[in-house]
Parts: structure tokens; sequence; C-alpha cells
């Protein structure tokens, strides 16, 4: 299981656009149909990685309650699937219904979102304010598979409350760790 780090783009960075299927809905979805009226977090994520599935239920459990406070989800997968086709698009959709997604969880066949997000793990958490100005990247809190740690989300979660408070950001960010996204051989 390789510990791959978050790149941390840089703060204030302007979340960048993207149209890409929902493997939910099969609709063609973009950043401004995701986007939450006071902000949005935008996750990279896939099917396979361990770090993901360690905190599938805090996501949920987290965006359920974050999206009744008018901040948008989305989660997008960017990996390659001819050589990982444990993440192929229909496997996302059955992945997403088991997993009881409330949010939509979109396939970057190209992988042009992830390098446009300069996203480097999976999971990869970004939270943009109404504005869509990145204002938090990082992890969601602590935990890692096999630490012992609980999955609280605490990071993400203190997050968003700041900018629903309209308090100042933690200077200190922690890049998430994770799995690196599986990158196409060119």
């Amino acid at each position: 299981m390789a510990r791959t780090p978050s790149n941390m783009l840089p703060l204030g960075t302007k979340a960048p656009s993207f149209k890409l299927t929902d493997t939910i809905s099969d609709a063609t979805l973009g950043l401004a149909d995701v986007k939450g009226e006071k902000g949005t977090v935008v996750m990279f994520i896939c099917n396979h990685c361990p770090f993901v599935k360690h905190v599938n239920h805090q996501l949920v459990v987290m965006a359920r309650e974050y999206m009744e406070k008018d901040i948008g989800f989305v989660a997008i997968s960017s990996n390659d699937v001819e050589n990982y086709p444990q993440d192929a698009p229909d496997l996302m959709k059955e992945n997403a219904r088991e997993e009881g997604y409330p949010f939509p969880y979109l396939y970057d066949a190209t992988q042009t979102v992830a390098r446009a997000y300069d996203a480097a793990c999976t999971p990869d958490f970004y939270l943009f304010d109404n504005q869509l100005n990145l204002i938090y990247r990082g992890q969601l809190d602590d935990s890692r598979p096999g630490n012992g740690i609980a999955v609280t989300g605490k990071d993400l979660r203190m997050a968003m409350d700041k900018l629903l408070s309209g308090e100042p950001q933690a200077e200190d960010q922690k890049p998430s760790i994770g799995c690196n996204i599986k990158w196409k051989e060119h």
C-alpha cells in the first residue's frame, strides 16, 4: 500500500472547471451543477484503495450532514481503468450504491481534471468557498488503515465549520495520505 501525500494546491486557487459523467445518474455534470451555495468539497477517490475504503462511511455521514448546510459534495475517480479495472465506471456506480453516496461520483477518463487539481492520492480533499476559492486542502483526519485512530473527519469538518461561521481557516493543513492516483502511461 503506497503512502502518497497530497500535493497541496496553493490556497486561494480558483476551482478548475470540469464536465464529467456521473456514474450514478449517467448525467454529465459540471462544477456549477455540484457547487454548494456556501461551499464545495471536491474529493478524489476510487473503489479499490484501502485508504478510501477506510473512510467511506464517514464521507457519507459527513456529506449528508453538510449538504443540509448548503455545502456541495462531489467525488471524482481518475484512475487508469485499463490497469485497474476494479475502478471502471460500472463498478463505480455499484460501489456508490453499496456505500450510499449522497453525492455524484464522476469519472475522469482523460485524467485532465485530476491534473488540473494537482491531485496526487486517493483520498484527496479540496474545500472551496462560495466564490470557488480554495480554502482547505488536505486530510480528512489523522486516521489511516491500521493506526487505531477513529475516523471522525475532524480536519475537514473543522474547515467546513470555520467556513460556515466565517472564521479564518487554520494555517496548518496536513496533507492527505493515500494510494497514488493510477496515471495512464503515455
